[in-house]
């Protein structure tokens, strides 16, 4: 009798199927009360934003198609104006960018578990969240009281909001690096300095980058955002528009932002690929 006739005998059949693990309900339990919480606000939450008035976009399409067409035909007749503003929306966005990367590389190191003690972990943690929850909006009026109108409002608004944003980024990734590296370097007998410098830095400067690189475009965004509160840039003069219901120029203005924000979004791409 051959190995294949006597085996034969004994286990599944040659060829079927494996049946897939079965977890008992003790074992789905969590699973269930998680997505069965999430399903149960998306239903607490169907009165308070109004979503029972989604039938009034069918209902009054009028309004909606006479926006259209207006909104279908820019005048791009102040099309230098538009650019001229486009481009210090940039450069506000570049600024914040740029501040909240000095902002974010000691306070992201400062926040990270496994570089820095406890003592100064948490209270630099509570700052950072603090920056994060407080809107760009709320912070650019702050600097508007202070300083007056203009670009540097969005400037330091960005800074901040994303300082803090970037700090939590930068620590995380620090946390997540590869101990090997730091504890050779420490085996030289090198000190904390040469550890960040030589063992961490190299391996986070990749992914910070990369952070830094999406957080730019966003603020590209954001930065247009606050225009609208005076902070200088095409949202001021797209708040201006809007309000005097010259929606020709509002849709060349539109176009002009979309342009913008991609071609920042193909150079990101184009810088993150390089780097990761």
């Amino acid at each position: 009798m051959s190995l294949a006739e006597s085996g034969s005998g004994s286990g599944p059949e040659a060829g079927a199927p494996l049946a897939p693990p079965r977890r008992s309900l003790a074992q789905r339990g969590p699973d269930i009360l998680v997505w069965g919480g999430v399903l149960a606000l998306f239903a607490v939450s169907f009165g308070p934003v109004e979503m029972d008035r989604m039938g009034h976009l069918f209902t009054r399409s009028e309004n909606m198609r006479e926006f259209g067409r207006e909104f279908l035909h820019p005048d791009f007749t102040d099309w230098r104006l538009y650019v001229a503003q486009m481009w210090r929306t940039v450069q506000i966005a570049l600024w914040g960018t740029g501040l909240a990367i000095l902002i974010a590389v000691p306070f992201g190191l400062g926040c990270a578990r496994n570089v820095s003690p406890p003592w100064l972990q948490q209270p630099l943690r509570l700052l950072m969240n603090l920056l994060r929850s407080i809107p760009d909006l709320l912070i650019g009026l702050v600097f508007i009281v202070a300083v007056g109108l203009g670009p540097f409002s969005g400037v330091m608004a960005l800074a901040l909001n994303t300082g803090g944003v970037l700090a939590k980024l930068f620590s995380e990734a620090v946390e997540a690096i590869d101990r090997g590296p730091v504890d050779g370097i420490r085996a030289t007998g090198a000190g904390k300095l040469q550890e960040l410098v030589w063992g961490v830095l190299p391996q986070v400067a990749p992914h910070w980058t990369s952070f830094a690189l999406y957080r730019f475009e966003s603020n590209a965004r954001s930065a247009t955002v606050l225009g609208l509160i005076g902070a200088g840039g095409i949202g001021q003069l797209l708040f201006e528009t809007l309000n005097a219901f010259q929606f020709h120029k509002l849709s060349a203005m539109v176009i002009v932002i979309i342009l913008a924000v991609s071609m920042i979004d193909l150079l990101s791409q184009a810088m993150r690929s390089r780097l990761l």
